[in-house]
């Protein structure tokens, strides 16, 4: 019996095309252009199958990342998996607001809360060779992912530390030019996490409290003790959520506060200052 060829296979698997090559690509072990040259060429039938089954699964809504084991960010792939989020293209926006930032300072000492994949921690530190960088995370399975991701991407000048937000740190812990986080933001009860995509992904990681804020809420109370003056704290968080991460960090005494727009203009990163140890003093 003649076997099926990769274009046949990828014609009715009901999937958008680009879904499907990639998946065609991972299955049978080949790159892109040699299955467009190829594409009449007939699937062995261990491929076929191993196709035929991630396609099901991406038709059931688990994320392409995961099917695949990674995840371009900021042009450099990460592996990603279950016990990680899958790091957006958005979530670059605040990897390159920090690097603004820290253009100016030497050596910089930054703290990615919440760092699962590794993706902010790790390229920061690829991005500023300089850097000191500590990644945290609650989980355990996150926490050996990111590690995997630096070790891999050669991203020597990175530590992790275990725990739930501040709780991860030392209290002797020098303080940082930078705190920096992609945490959950969704509200608990929010629609949008039956989407069959975010059903895979970690709910941990992406809800927090009756109106999504309460991860923002610990961050934002804990952050000016472990800054330096005028280091700064960027908080990634949903595109309604701007004015009220803008209003609690102007509360916790933060200077320059605004947020930043995504690549569709919707509101995703908001920043502050902590104040220099002049203007506090003024202030005193």
């Amino acid at each position: 019996m003649s076997r099926a060829s990769w274009d046949a296979l990828i014609a009715a698997c009901a999937l958008p095309r680009l879904d499907a090559r990639a998946l065609a690509e991972h299955a049978s072990g080949r790159p892109r252009a040699w299955l467009i040259a190829h594409g009449d060429a007939p699937a062995q039938d261990g491929a076929a199958l191993a196709f035929e089954h991630l396609a099901a699964r991406r038709r059931a809504g688990e994320p392409l990342a995961y099917l695949l084991g990674w995840r371009e960010f900021h042009g450099r792939r990460f592996d990603v998996g279950p016990a990680v989020l899958v790091p957006r293209p958005e979530t670059e926006g605040l990897v390159d607001a920090t690097l603004e930032r820290l253009a100016g300072v030497a050596a910089p000492r930054v703290l990615d809360l919440g760092t699962g994949s590794g993706a902010i921690a790790v390229t920061l530190a690829l991005e500023r060779a300089d850097a000191i960088v500590l990644a945290t995370d609650a989980s355990a399975e996150a926490l050996a992912v990111a590690r995997a991701n630096a070790a891999r991407l050669g991203a020597s000048r990175i530590g992790f530390a275990p725990g739930d937000w501040w709780a991860a740190l030392p209290a002797d812990a020098p303080p940082f030019d930078a705190i920096v986080s992609n945490p959950p933001y969704i509200a608990e009860a929010d629609p949008h996490l039956e989407d069959p995509a975010l059903r895979h992904e970690p709910p941990a990681a992406l809800a927090s409290g009756p109106d999504g804020l309460d991860a923002i809420d610990t961050i934002v109370a804990g952050a000016p003790a472990r800054l330096v003056p005028g280091g700064w704290l960027l908080l990634e968080h949903g595109r309604d959520q701007g004015p009220a991460v803008r209003a609690r960090l102007a509360r916790a005494g933060f200077e320059a506060v605004a947020t930043l727009a995504d690549l569709q203009g919707l509101d995703r990163v908001s920043l502050g200052r902590l104040p220099s140890r002049a203007a506090q003093d003024r202030v005193d």
